[in-house]
């Protein structure tokens, strides 16, 4: 039985990083917010699986993911970030203001990296433990200052290197492979307890890494954009190949993409309203479906997994 790490990076329609020339911050306030809806919808279909998780005696087995909630809307939707949190799921980080990483001063990083984190502990009355960055734009730099400030890990490494925005990291060869079990370079300590633990940890994406002959190939399988546009039996059996050579596997996805009646930028050039808009109809759907073809498996939450991997 694998760890199923389901991701879900909580921010709203026009805050994506491709509509950011059309849609500029100064405009987010007066936008329509349809991320609650959204999450909700994401939420009732989480627990509606869980109900149907039983194990061989009876038990029921939870699922739980991962929520990477943007500062900018926990501030107007803090009810938002306790459902969430009610629910069993962890509460995360995905920055304030979905700034890029490699766009900001180490200062002003730090900033939005205590910001977010204090906003929402204040929200939840819990530590969180984990960040992801907006668009993957994660450096080696970036990750030591994510851990000095105060988080337990990271999951924004994403190893597909033909995204011009996807930062790159030097991951020890345990990490390199793309499955979740990377430990940071250099920022290794030992670990007193599960719950005191002071290692620091990348979680990173799960690719499909093939090797041809001599080359190396890697094929972004994680989701998101990918995940709406590859058919499903495709995906599946890409997702069984990770599992085959890993104990886990990361997914990722945002609320907007279960949303086919999203606002349109009629502006956006038609590579990005392609990539944005595709096949927002069925996600929903696939993902029910992607989980009820893993349901042998595990569904937990980052900080469960990296707090059992320390037992």
């Amino acid at each position: 039985m694998a760890n199923i790490l389901l991701t879900i990076d909580v921010e709203d329609w026009f805050q994506v990083e491709n509509f950011k020339p059309w849609i500029p911050f100064s405009s987010w306030p007066s936008r329509e917010l349809r991320v609650e809806k959204n999450t909700h919808r994401i939420l009732d279909l989480f627990s509606s699986l869980s109900e149907q998780r039983t194990t061989d005696n009876g038990q029921n087995k939870k699922l739980r993911a991962t929520f990477f909630v943007l500062g900018w809307l926990a501030e107007r939707l803090p009810a938002l970030v306790r459902e969430i949190h009610d629910r069993g799921h962890e509460v995360a980080s995905h920055g304030y203001n979905h700034n890029l990483c490699n766009e900001l001063s180490h200062e002003d990083l730090k900033q939005d990296l205590t910001k977010s984190k204090k906003l929402l502990e204040d929200i939840t009355g819990e530590p969180v433990l984990g960040y992801r960055a907006p668009n993957f734009s994660i450096s080696d730099d970036t990750l030591k200052i994510i851990q000095d400030c105060g988080y337990l890990y990271d999951s924004s490494y994403n190893s597909f290197a033909m995204h011009a925005r996807y930062g790159k990291l030097n991951l020890p060869g345990n990490a390199s492979n793309c499955y979740p079990i990377g430990v940071a370079p250099n920022l290794r300590e030992s670990a007193k307890s599960a719950d005191q633990c002071t290692s620091f940890y990348e979680l990173p994406i799960s690719n499909l890494k093939f090797k041809i002959r001599n080359s190396k190939f890697i094929f972004p399988w994680g989701g998101g954009g990918y995940f709406r546009l590859i058919p499903f039996p495709f995906f599946i059996a890409g997702v069984n190949a990770i599992l085959k050579k890993s104990n886990g596997y990361v997914f990722y996805m945002h609320p907007w993409e279960i949303d086919p009646d999203q606002p349109r930028v009629n502006d956006a050039s038609a590579s990005y309203k392609f990539r944005h808009y595709i096949n927002l109809r069925s996600t929903r759907q696939k993902l029910l479906k992607l989980i009820e073809k893993l349901q042998q498996h595990r569904f937990t939450s980052c900080k469960q997994y990296i707090k059992e991997i320390n037992i």
